[in-house]
């Protein structure tokens, strides 16, 4: 087997070729992000800002009908998994880099700067940081928005149900009622009484049903609860 001899010349020719290359890779690496600094300053901005606006200059035909939602859509969903659908500058959590990529990627698409942020996302979300699953949407005109990204976890499977009750004072007392029945039968026969009865048996039904409707109303009060319909595009806290 013959071996070739090493050119130095030839390897110092591509270190130097592969640092160039390097440089200039750098070079465009810190000339893009001094381009993308100011454009997500500019968005952080938008998302911050409280200026109401109900719709950006989209080209329609760019849009994915799949992320096109109308108002009422939106409102049925936040009513019956008991979410908000506030403006972004609400939202107190992080607003991923993936988030912001999709932004600048709509905007150059579109041609256009998009502002009006909308989020729909849990009540404490727009008060504390946490790891549910929020939505960004843009106002596209006449009540519809476009849903721009999720990010974070899935709702509980259970969510819907267990907001039910909160939809409407109809749905509450019945889980009172519900509830109230089941603790009675729970309670020992001849607690109160040698004979069982009827009477005996409804009597402490409507006092466990007093009991704890007594401390629902109480929780509301106290806590400044109120239902889903009156809560999904509510700012205060205490709605």
């Amino acid at each position: 087997m013959i071996f070739r001899g090493t050119d130095i010349e030839q390897k110092l020719h591509q270190i130097r070729d592969r640092q160039a290359k390097e440089a200039q890779i750098l070079a465009e690496v810190e000339h893009l992000l001094k381009q993308n600094t100011p454009k997500e300053e500019d968005i952080a901005q938008q998302l911050a800002s409280k200026a109401p606006i109900d719709r950006n200059d989209f080209v329609f035909d760019l849009l994915e009908t799949d992320n096109i939602f109308h108002l009422d859509e939106i409102k049925k969903i936040c009513i019956d998994y008991r979410l908000r659908f506030l403006d972004s500058s609400f939202f107190k959590g992080e607003i991923p880099k993936t988030a912001i990529s999709k932004i600048k990627e709509l905007e150059a698409a579109h041609n256009t700067e998009i502002k009006g942020y909308k989020i729909m996302a849990p009540s404490r979300l727009f008060k504390l940081e946490d790891r549910d699953d929020p939505l960004l949407f843009a106002p596209i005109g006449n009540n519809y928005f476009y849903l721009i990204h999720k990010w974070g976890n899935d709702l509980h499977p259970l969510r819907k149900f267990m907001a039910w009750p909160f939809k409407n004072i109809v749905n509450l007392t019945l889980v009172v009622f519900v509830l109230s029945y089941f603790v009675t039968l729970m309670v020992p026969n001849g607690l109160f009484s040698k004979n069982n009865s009827t009477a005996e048996f409804w009597i402490i039904f409507f006092f466990m049903f007093k009991c704890m409707a007594s401390v629902v109303i109480f929780y509301g009060f106290a806590l400044g609860k109120n239902f889903n319909p009156a809560i999904w595009n509510s700012k205060y806290f205490n709605a």
